[in-house]
Order: C-alpha cells, then sequence, then structure tokens
C-alpha cells in the first residue's frame, strides 16, 4: 500500500499554498497546531487525503488511542497525517492545510511523500508554521521569527532570519527538501514563554496566523483566538502574581535585561519553569485552585 492514500483529488484549486504544522518538537505551546486549526475551521476544510503512519511511526513513542465510535464500539485512531483542501474564493489563493504529529523515522521519505502531494496539486509555495520555548515574557506581543527561500518575500514581510544552528525538526527537514526541489518555501516560528510551555498558547497561535496572512493573501476571522488570548493572559497574570520568583522573573523578561540581573535574586529560568508548571497544575486547569 502507498503512504499516500487519496480519498478524492481536489478540482480548481486557485494557487495553493501548502501550509504544514506537526504536533511535538516543534509545537510548543501547542501554537502551531493550533494555528492551523482555526485556519482549517474558518475555512471549512474539508479532508482528501492521509498519510499512512506505519512506515513513518514509532508507536511506543507516539501511541495510538482508543476511541469509542458513534455506536459504542472501541476503534484505533492511528496518528496518521491529514491533509485538507481549504478554498478561499474572496482570496488570489486556496490553501493545503498539512497536519499531524512529526514522525518518528524515515524524515527524507516523509518529506519526499508531501513533495510529491505539493506537486500533484501545483502548490506555488509551501509554508511550514512553528513553536519554540524562548526566554520571553508572556505579557510582551509575540515574536515571529522566520526565513523565505524568496529573500526578497523575507524582507516584505519583514520576517527576522533566526541566527539558530542545533537539533532540527521535521519543519526544517521539510523546508529544506522543498528548497532541494525548486519549490519556493517560507517557514513561520512563534516564540513561547518557556515558564508556560505546558500551557497552550492561543497568543502565539494568533500571531502565527496573522503573519501567515501576509504571506499568502488569506484573511481570517481572528475572533476566537482574540478571546482565547485574554483569557490566557489573565490567567497566566494571576498565577504569575501569586509567586513572588516568578513575578521577579517575568519583570526581568520584560525589561529585556534577563542576562544583566542578579543571579542570586532571581531564580534561574530552568528553575522557574519547574516550579510554575508545577504551580499550575495544583491549580487545575480553571486556575482556581
Amino acid at each position: 500500500m502507498q503512504p499516500l492514500i487519496w480519498e478524492r483529488r481536489p478540482t480548481a484549486l486557485r494557487a495553493p499554498a501548502l501550509v504544514c504544522a506537526f504536533k511535538g518538537w516543534n509545537d510548543a505551546g501547542d501554537a502551531a497546531s493550533t494555528a492551523l486549526s482555526h485556519i482549517g475551521s474558518q475555512l471549512h476544510a474539508e479532508r482528501f487525503a492521509t498519510i499512512d503512519p506505519e512506515e513513518f511511526f514509532d508507536f511506543r513513542a507516539t501511541r495510538p488511542v482508543v476511541q469509542l465510535n458513534e455506536g459504542g464500539r472501541r476503534e484505533i485512531v492511528w496518528p496518521a497525517t491529514e491533509v485538507w483542501a481549504a478554498r478561499a474564493p474572496r482570496a488570489p489563493r486556496d490553501l493545503v492545510l498539512v497536519s499531524g504529529h512529526e514522525p518518528s523515522m524515515r524524515w527524507r521519505t516523509y518529506c519526499g511523500i508531501v513533495l510529491e502531494l505539493a506537486e500533484a496539486l501545483g502548490a506555488q509555495l509551501v509554508v511550514t508554521l512553528g513553536a519554540l520555548l524562548a526566554d520571553v515574557a508572556h505579557s510582551q506581543p509575540v515574536s515571529i521569527t522566520g526565513s523565505a527561500s524568496d529573500e526578497a518575500l523575507g524582507e516584505r514581510l519583514g520576517l527576522q532570519r533566526s541566527g539558530y544552528e542545533g537539533p532540527t525538526g521535521i519543519v526544517g527537514v521539510l523546508n529544506s527538501a522543498c528548497g532541494e526541489a525548486g519549490i519556493p518555501t517560507a517557514s513561520l516560528w512563534a516564540a513561547v514563554p518557556h515558564y508556560v510551555a505546558a500551557s497552550p498558547n492561543p497568543k502565539a497561535a494568533l500571531a502565527l496566523v496573522r503573519r501567515l496572512e501576509g504571506l499568502v493573501g488569506v484573511t481570517f476571522d481572528g475572533a476566537e483566538l482574540e478571546e482565547a488570548t485574554v483569557d490566557y493572559e489573565r490567567q497566566v497574570d494571576r498565577a504569575v502574581q501569586s509567586d513572588p520568583d516568578v513575578q521577579s522573573f517575568v519583570a526581568e523578561l520584560e525589561r529585556e535585561a534577563l542576562e544583566d540581573g542578579d543571579d542570586e535574586d532571581v531564580p534561574s529560568g530552568d528553575i522557574i519553569a519547574r516550579e510554575f508548571q508545577r504551580f499550575l497544575r495544583q491549580r487545575g486547569p480553571d486556575g482556581s485552585g
């Protein structure tokens, strides 16, 4: 069986851009996957293909889940990659959304399949969304870094080119593969506060959506994410204010002078992150304790 499984072939897609986000290492605060899910919901995206997970996942690391179907029978849901057609009739192009977990193995083969998909659909651009943990404050505007295979495109979007060197995820490998195949690519990354790494971050998701708008020329209603951002900031503010150490640490981040702080007065970021995550778990999902 071929890994790329077509359920149907979408027709008349206009100058499509392939937009990809993967859960896991590339998705701090669930920001990238939330952004893609929001876009799909806004454009009433319809699934038309999947990538079978058998060749690409270690199921001990990314386990399938058991759920009850409408008839009450148990079924296994595998961590497949899903491909959705998102038509935007009032915009100059349509979108193809690729979502799933970051695969465990055979990344070059996996990226080859995504390239096959892009070529079959006539994709004119491939965009990857990601989110990383950083020394940033939750109260500040979300920093978006990125790169584009077309330097002029990167300059037009005002992308701050990342100087990161080190381990990469599937989005980095996919962007490289697209570049080698001659397909224009862009990569957008949102910075997520590491001291609230375990909490979903709608603020970072919204920032990715807004920056994507300028890249693909499609506008989205962000009201739902805006409302979630207000709630997110309110809950994190409340938690920060209840812990003097965390409050001091965040104040340093806000002044962009963490490196100049007094190490004896301000605990390290790793210590703060561990303590703050424990604090949030104790308070529960509604922040009431």
